[in-house]
């Protein structure tokens, strides 16, 4: 068959898209690709050239009395246009919007072509245009159970949320080889997303200081923008560390790392329990209905991760909570068997299957 998955905008989007892309190319199926104007997409897809890639206008809903509608509804329509001319050749028989305003014109644009349409919501409370578009397909796919109370008038099917096949677990000891790091030293990673978090960043050059005479080295993804920042505190308060803005081969540091400092989004998270990492969560506080601070209660319920709210934390605070970890591995080896009764089986190979079934 051939399939549309939009799926820009985020890294959220984006990589679990491409997840259920791989499998449905190796099942034999064609898929275009359709993601945002952004630079972050750009980013994440520079290493699949094997896929076809059509990029979108950039589209994110303004408030409901703002001027910036109109350009909204411009976008969107533009968005709409391309889409309907890329079906007029490719000729799909199912869509997939995988969340964000980037995936509701290409579902649109299926449901008017009379073809089987999707939505898949990897969070715990929908996003705005999730919640749009559910009215206009098959079926919602969900990466939470928890999540399914928001959409009661659609048919939903819980799948997880698809993590890339890319992402294999390394011999911990080479993994941290290739970081150059020393292999038998517990190591710490963090990280903020595919946007960087500065929040985090500045959380975390804040507890270096309490964070002496802790058996300790740190894996930092800070982000393009603090890179330099963060890179002078660790060397201020000689703390060894491997800092990078981004890093694209994540199985490394995943592998490598025993514990994570994070944000919370669906698929940080499903990468996380895919490789037991259990982790100390700080919720973006600005995410659209806090979704993020749902998903981080998912886990740390779970024992598989400590919550920690951006807005009580202090650099003290959070190395106390590193240090308790780090300093007890019967407590971290337990959160990690936890984890990975999270991860998801065969997430990606389940949204495709749910695509073969309908397509017409």
């Amino acid at each position: 068959m051939n399939a549309v998955i939009a799926c820009g905008g985020t890294g959220g989007h984006l990589f679990p898209g491409i997840a259920v892309a791989e499998v449905l190319r190796d099942r034999g199926h064609e898929v275009m690709l359709l993601i945002s104007e952004k630079e972050i997409d750009a980013l994440a897809v520079s290493g699949h050239n094997n896929f076809r890639f059509e990029k979108l206008p950039t589209v994110g809903l303004p408030s409901a009395f703002s001027p910036a509608l109109f350009g909204f509804a411009r976008r969107f329509y533009e968005s709409f246009a391309v889409c309907r001319t890329l079906y007029r050749k490719f000729k799909p028989q199912v869509v997939l919007g995988m969340g964000g305003f980037t995936s509701t014109a290409p579902v649109l644009a299926g449901r008017i072509r009379g073809i089987a349409t999707f939505i898949h919501e990897s969070n715990a409370v929908p996003g705005k245009a999730n919640r749009l578009t559910a009215r206009m397909v098959q079926g919602v796919m969900l990466g939470f159970k928890e999540c399914a109370p928001f959409f009661p008038k659609s048919h939903t099917e819980v799948t997880g949320t698809p993590v890339r096949t890319e992402l294999v677990r390394l011999d911990r000891r080479e993994a941290r080889r290739k970081l150059g790091l020393q292999e038998d030293v517990p190591t710490l990673l963090v990280m903020g997303g595919s946007q960087g978090a500065s929040g985090i960043n500045q959380a975390l050059i804040k507890s270096l200081p309490f964070l002496h005479g802790l058996n300790l080295q740190v894996i930092h993804l800070s982000g393009a923008r603090d890179e330099r920042l963060v890179s002078d505190n660790y060397r201020r308060e000689n703390i060894s560390a491997y800092i990078s803005a981004f890093y694209h081969r994540m199985e490394e540091p995943y592998s490598a790392a025993d514990v994570v400092v994070a944000r919370a989004g669906a698929a940080s998270l499903a990468e996380f329990a895919a490789f037991s990492l259990p982790g100390i969560l700080i919720p973006f506080p600005y995410a659209t209905h806090d979704h993020q601070t749902r998903n981080a209660e998912i886990y740390a319920r779970a024992d598989a991760a400590v919550l920690l709210k951006e807005s009580e934390l202090s650099g003290e605070l959070l190395a106390r909570k590193i240090s308790e970890l780090m300093q007890d591995p019967h407590r971290m080896q337990q959160m990690a068997a936890n984890c990975s009764r999270l991860a998801p089986q065969d997430a990606a190979g389940r949204v495709a299957n749910t695509m073969e079934k309908y397509h017409s």
